[in-house]
C-alpha cells in the first residue's frame, strides 16, 4: 500500500464532459507526451459533427499553427484506431486565446488578478453568474472579487468560466512572450 505522501493531489478539471470526456482520455497521454496540456475537448454539431480540442504547451510559449498541425496529426492517428465518433467528424485543434476558458482549478490561481466570467450550475447567494477579479484558490473554492465584495465559488458547482479580454491581460501577455523569447 502506497505511504500518503507518494499519492499526488487529483488535479481537478473540467475539460470535457460525456462524449468529449471519453476522447479526452484516448488522447490525453499523446499530446502529454508531446508536451502540451489539453485545455478543453468539446463536441459540437447537429449535421456534421466538430471535435473541437484546444491545447497549451508545457514550456508556456504561445501556441504556433505548427503546434495545431503537429497535435492534429497525432489526434487523427489516436481517433483512427480508437474510433470514438460514429461517422465522420470535422477536427479542430487550437490555442485557447488570451480571453481563453478557464477548467483546471489551477487556473484560477495562475491568471490570478484578471477579470474573469463564471456561471455556476446551482445559485450562489441568488446569482448564477459572476464577472470580477480573480483573487486565486482557496482550497478547492475560487475567489473572486466584484464591485466591494469577495465570494469563493465551489469549483464543484462551476459550469463554465473564461478570462475578459482586458487591456491587463493582452499587457500581461506581451510580457509573458517577451520573457519567453529572452
Amino acid at each position: 500500500m502506497p505511504q500518503t505522501s507518494e499519492i499526488a493531489a487529483p488535479v481537478l478539471a473540467k475539460t470535457s464532459e460525456g462524449k468529449a470526456a471519453e476522447i479526452e482520455r484516448l488522447i490525453a497521454g499523446t499530446l502529454e507526451a508531446m508536451g502540451y496540456d489539453i485545455v478543453r475537448v468539446m463536441l459540437s454539431g447537429d449535421r456534421r459533427t466538430r471535435l473541437q480540442i484546444m491545447a497549451e504547451r508545457h514550456d508556456g510559449a504561445g501556441m504556433l499553427v505548427e503546434d495545431c498541425a503537429r497535435l492534429s496529426r497525432a489526434v487523427s492517428t489516436v481517433l483512427e484506431v480508437e474510433d470514438p465518433i460514429a461517422g465522420s467528424f470535422e477536427l479542430e485543434v487550437s490555442s485557447p486565446g488570451l480571453d481563453r476558458p478557464l477548467t483546471r482549478l489551477a487556473d484560477f490561481a495562475r491568471f490570478s488578478g484578471h477579470e474573469a466570467k463564471l456561471e455556476t450550475s446551482l445559485p450562489i447567494d441568488g446569482r448564477r453568474r459572476w464577472r470580477g477579479r480573480l483573487l486565486g484558490v482557496s482550497g478547492e473554492n475560487i475567489r473572486l472579487a466584484f464591485n466591494e465584495d469577495e465570494i469563493e465559488v465551489p469549483f464543484r458547482l462551476l459550469a463554465k468560466a473564461k478570462l475578459v479580454l482586458t487591456d491587463d491581460l493582452l499587457a500581461a501577455a506581451r510580457v509573458a512572450q517577451d520573457q519567453l523569447q529572452t
